[in-house]
């Protein structure tokens, strides 16, 4: 004969003090009662019996439900005891309870003893600090990289970099064009009022053609490829990132650098420089229109003293920016997607860091460039 299955487990109040436990505590025993315990008063200030003699099985998921319920008394009542448990399930209950003792002790959060001004001041540059060198590693990385794919150039992936080039290229030229258009001609619109109280207006020539080229167009194509694409790295490696493709790739012996970052840094670098060009003859083209609406100056004239004003020097200064802000897009979205952790708040926090950092950088490198030719006196 069959052994009769154990009943389910139940608890009773044969008194306002004292609680009957019965039944099998295990997994598939404790369904039911659960409510009961959330349902049951507990008599404060008083001390409480429980009989566990009628427990017939007990496993880790029952034997949690009861410790639960058991520290649960404690906080209500004056003192619990337990009372007839077998020995096997006491060594069990007792395992338990040291178990929730250690989770409680590791979540805990330890208070925040006084510190002195200059210790806060390091704790609060400790993460920027950490960040910035991480990424140091990645530029490492990317250009260890690089310099095997240009040792041996079949491991570059030609469509992924040409999709890249009409996504971050091609498909912004709509907005660049735009934006260096109406850059230009507020240029020129902001210096006409000047200019024509010295009679100076022919100068607006020199005024339009340095800002753009040598400025406004590499810096604010910059800026907008950073929103559109590098923003769009950062999502894109960071999603990969929270769904684990990027430890399948690595799984199947596919170097992730290479995929995922390489096609990317290469197109920057080849469309950030046409798309300044391009930026800069918009722009231009807004300074003329406004030249002749403004101050009188056609085309013709304005094109005259342009060729004289600009040297190519000037030009070439502007556009020789380009690559170098491309790098710093590339690497810097990239480098947000891969420290994507977590979830999809993951993801949008690590693109608007992408965003900021990218811009913020690109910034700095312009000032820093223009430092250096102030240095050189080009």
């Amino acid at each position: 004969m069959g052994r009769t299955p154990a009943a389910p487990a139940a608890i009773t109040q044969s008194s306002p003090q004292e609680y009957v436990l019965s039944g099998a505590w295990t997994a598939q025993g404790i369904g039911a009662v659960t409510p009961q315990l959330d349902a049951l008063t507990t008599p404060a200030g008083q001390e409480l019996v429980v009989d566990g003699a009628r427990i017939e099985a007990l496993d880790t998921a029952g034997a949690w439900v009861l410790q639960k319920f058991l520290h649960r008394l404690e906080d209500d009542a004056k003192g619990v005891r337990l009372r007839a448990l077998r020995p096997e399930f006491g060594r069990l209950l007792e395992a338990i309870r040291q178990q929730m003792a250690d989770q409680e002790r590791t979540l805990a959060v330890p208070a925040i003893a006084s510190t002195t001004p200059l210790e806060r001041l390091g704790r609060h540059f400790e993460a920027p600090l950490q960040q910035g060198f991480a990424l140091l590693s990645f530029v490492g990385e990317c250009a260890l990289a690089l310099g095997g794919c240009i040792a041996q150039p079949t491991r570059l992936r030609w469509r992924p970099i040409l999709y890249n080039i009409r996504s971050a290229g091609f498909d912004a030229l709509p907005i660049v064009g735009m934006l260096s258009f109406l850059l230009g001609v507020v240029v020129a619109y902001q210096g006409a009022g000047q200019l024509r109280q010295y009679g100076a207006n022919i100068f607006v020539a020199d005024l339009v053609g340095l800002s753009i080229l040598r400025e406004f167009a590499p810096l604010i194509t910059a800026i907008i490829v950073a929103g559109r694409s590098g923003s769009a790295y950062a999502a894109q490696i960071g999603t990969m990132s929270v769904t684990e493709e990027i430890d399948a790739m690595r799984t199947l012996g596919i170097a992730p650098l290479d995929l995922l970052v390489l096609p990317k840094l290469l197109a920057l670098l080849i469309v950030l420089p046409l798309l300044t060009v391009f930026a800069d003859a918009l722009g231009v083209f807004g300074g003329m229109i406004m030249a002749r609406t403004q101050l009188g100056v056609g085309f013709g004239d304005f094109l005259d003293r342009f060729v004289k004003a600009i040297s190519v020097t000037a030009y070439l200064l502007g556009v020789g920016k380009a690559p170098v802000f491309a790098a710093i897009i590339a690497v810097v979205g990239c480098f947000q997607g891969f420290r994507t952790r977590g979830g999809a708040d993951s993801v949008g926090r690590q693109t608007t860091r992408a965003v900021v950092q990218s811009i913020f950088l690109v910034i700095v490198a312009d000032a820093l460039f223009s430092v250096a030719f102030s240095a050189l006196d080009l």
